[in-house]
């Protein structure tokens, strides 16, 4: 293997692998959604027990627990979504809601003795890569130092709302918040609510408490293209099949996932797949919805798949009902006791809903991160969000993503791309614990390669067609989402070469500084 003749800048000497340097875990996983928790049992399956989970709640879940609004459910098939490697027999609906994913998750973490290793209410703050010593100092909320050899950042896709300036919203005196910080002490019965938007946690919470309240008032700027759920009650008898007879569920998962497949090139491509799944959906409309009025309404004008395809069965059912109206002008303005729409229209309302969902996932650092030489990741992904597979970043050497740059699915389930992850993360980790390694880096030219084909192949997908979504950095950009079948990704992180990684070794004596070659 021949090595490079260029050292590190720090003259500090790095010690001997066999005395690592001092760390108060091996490795940092932050968060205990999906991600976290997934390969916390990975690890601990390969008996790597030196790892902790930091959570910034008192419980694990991610967007699981925080997201209690009424309504709130899976749009993945339930068999689907959770761990192939844990399945769960128990679901009672085809699409589950959300108390039972909870469940199931603290069911994983209990049945897999992982609460030993989780550190609650911890929010980490920021993480510096200390070169000589090839290890992360990890600064907490609360001040506290704790060093790792590697850190995984498994903060989750959406976890930070997104709340939208509203001129006046401060003057506004009734109640008003964001559908992923419910206030369940708000009796909704009675009132006059407005729901501003109608994306994913719209469609669920809308249907939901229309019934309730005295008039519901629906803020939609953008329609979105929904199709049917068809959602249903999973019986006893199925539910004990599946526990007596594993490979039945198993059959089921893997029938839902191949029509997920299936259906990929209705997003690749503009194609006769996606008009004849665009008249599928107006098809749908106009069996829910008669009125000329309302329909035009909802009917998008852009191409279906360009955003993100909604499911339900009780949306539209919800906007034809008597105490629910529909506006389309936009909201310009809030004050005491109303709304004001952009046509200077003047609602009075005592609750208002923003179902406007959630920050880019990946518009920025999951926290503040520095690399080698003082380099800093939010300014580095300030143009947009880059990495090799998803999981590494050039610069940040032991370090990993889970749903990072370009791993969102658009037509399956995401813990599949999670599994993927946390399979070729698994391999790096072990790359890592080699004798002599103090570091991995994945090389700049490798990473460079990877995005360059992401983006070729991104400017043929119906996400980049023209329409504005959350998918889409400022200057239109998809740094969210796989373009391809989900499958290829799998295929893509099935393996791990060194060849593509800086790798910094130790000298066999102390008295010699690392030397960072390629491998």
């Amino acid at each position: 293997m021949k090595r490079n003749n260029t050292k590190h800048k720090s003259n500090k000497v790095c010690p001997p692998i066999d005395s690592k340097p001092d760390v108060d875990t091996e490795i940092a996983i932050v968060g205990s959604g999906f991600g976290g928790i997934g390969l916390a049992i990975k690890l601990k399956q390969a008996k790597m027990n030196s790892f902790t989970i930091f959570e910034q709640a008192n419980e694990v879940g991610g967007t699981w627990r925080d997201n209690t609004y009424p309504g709130a459910a899976c749009d993945v098939p339930s068999h689907l979504y959770s761990f192939s490697f844990e399945p769960n027999p128990n679901w009672t609906k085809a699409f589950a809601p959300q108390k039972e994913i909870l469940k199931y998750l603290q069911y994983c973490a209990k049945k897999h003795k992982l609460y030993d290793h989780i550190t609650f209410n911890t929010p980490i703050q920021r993480a510096q890569f200390i070169e000589p010593e090839g290890i992360w100092h990890i600064y907490t909320a609360q001040g506290k130092r704790i060093r790792a050899r590697a850190i995984v950042a498994a903060t989750g896709a959406l976890n930070v709302p997104s709340i939208p300036k509203i001129s006046g919203v401060e003057k506004f005196k009734g109640d008003i918040f964001h559908t992923a910080q419910w206030n369940h002490d708000v009796n909704l019965a009675g009132k006059t609510v407005a729901v501003v938007g109608t994306g994913a946690s719209a469609i669920q919470v809308i249907p939901a408490i229309a019934p309730k309240v005295k008039k519901l008032v629906v803020l939609q700027r953008t329609p979105a293209w929904v199709m049917p759920k068809f959602d249903h009650t999973i019986g006893a008898l199925k539910r004990w099949t599946y526990r007596q007879l594993p490979f039945s569920q198993q059959l089921a998962r893997q029938m839902v996932y191949l029509f997920g497949e299936a259906v990929t090139p209705v997003f690749l491509r503009d194609s006769a797949l996606s008009s004849a799944a665009e008249s599928l959906a107006r098809h749908y409309i106009g069996t829910q919805i008669k009125g000329a009025d309302l329909r035009n309404k909802v009917t998008p004008n852009y191409r279906i798949g360009c955003k993100r395809v909604l499911l339900s069965d009780d949306y539209y059912q919800a906007l034809i009902r008597e105490n629910v109206e529909v506006k389309t002008t936009g909201l310009k303005a809030v004050t005491a006791k109303q709304l004001v729409t952009n046509d200077d229209t003047k609602v009075s309302v005592d609750v208002i809903i923003l179902a406007t969902g959630f920050k880019v996932p990946v518009a920025s650092a999951p926290f503040e991160i520095t690399g080698i030489r003082g380099k800093n990741l939010n300014q580095e992904w300030n143009q947009g969000a880059e990495a090799y597979k998803g999981i590494n970043v050039s610069g940040y050497p032991n370090m990993a993503l889970i749903m990072g740059p370009n791993t969102g699915p658009g037509n399956t389930s995401v813990i599949f791309y999670i599994e993927s992850q946390i399979n070729y993360i698994m391999k790096y980790l072990r790359a890592l614990n080699s004798p002599q390694v103090v570091s991995l880096d994945v090389q700049p030219g490798v990473q460079e390669r990877f995005n360059q084909m992401i983006s070729q192949r991104m400017k043929k997908t119906v996400w980049t067609s023209g329409c504005q979504s959350w998918y889409l950095t400022k200057d239109g950009r998809n740094t969210t989402l796989w373009p391809g079948f989900s499958a290829e990704y799998r295929l893509q992180t099935s393996w791990f070469s060194r060849d593509n990684y800086q790798v910094t070794y130790v000298e066999p004596s102390s008295t010699h500084a690392a030397e960072a070659v390629p491998a």
